[in-house]
Order: structure tokens, then sequence, then C-alpha cells
């Protein structure tokens, strides 16, 4: 399993959005300077952010993106399913057992099933509060 830039941008992105305040937006481009990322490639990970509602866009005077929800309802699966799919640490069906021929009795299968559990459970209990050092206990 290898996390796409796509994927760590996004989740750069998502913590910087979760620092602003309620009702204020980040204009994309002061996005771009903050994150080091060139305005094309930032274009089309907030295109797939926003047609998921994982961020609101709006345009004009004072327009910009902002998260939808408070930064402690976001988990890390969450974002990056929306930026790099699945993320499953073998390509074959063996983590879900789907259309697998070979899962009675695959040696493999317990591994592998254990170990996206394992990432599912790491990633999916992560928040973006947790990306900003911020306990969600609170």
């Amino acid at each position: 399993m290898i996390i796409s830039t796509k994927g760590e941008y996004a989740l750069r992105v998502m913590t910087e959005l979760a620092g602003l305040e309620k009702g204020e937006r980040l204009p994309l481009k002061e996005i771009a300077q903050h994150q080091n990322i060139s305005l094309k490639y930032l274009e089309s990970i907030m295109a797939l952010l926003s047609r998921n509602n994982l961020v609101e866009a709006a345009s004009g005077k004072g327009g910009g993106y902002s998260l939808i929800r408070d930064a402690d309802q976001y988990s890390l699966l969450e974002i990056l399913n929306v930026t790099d799919g699945d993320l499953a640490p073998v390509s074959c069906n063996a983590v879900t057992g789907d259309g697998c021929d070979r899962l009675t009795g695959c040696p493999t299968y317990p591994v592998w099933r254990e170990l996206s559990e394992l990432i599912a459970g790491y990633l999916g209990g992560k928040t973006l509060n947790d990306l900003r050092g911020i306990s969600n206990d609170t």
C-alpha cells in the first residue's frame, strides 16, 4: 500500500482548512502557496474533495474552500479512500474474498485480511484534529 501524492496533499490541505475559523474560507491560490502545491494539481484535488462532499467551495469575493463538517468528523481513511480508492495491502481479492477462486485453503488470506483491517482501523480512528495535534477527547 502506497499513499499517492494526491492523498498526501489532500490530508495537508484538509488539515489547513481545519484550522480556519467557522465561516472563514481559504482561496485556492493561498492554499497552493502555503502547501507548495501547483495550482493545477491542487485544482484537481479540490474538485475531487468537493465532489465527494468533504469540502465546500464558494466563488466570488470572500470565496474559497472550507470544511463542511467539524475537523473531528473526518477520518483519515475517509479522505484517503476518496483520493486513493481502496487501501488494500495487496492487489488480489484476498482482502475481501470477493470473486477469489482460491480463497478456500489460501494460506495468505488471513494475513492480508488482518493487515487490511489494521490499516482501516488505524486510519479510521485518526481525524484531522489528530494531524493538528488536537485531542478529540475535548
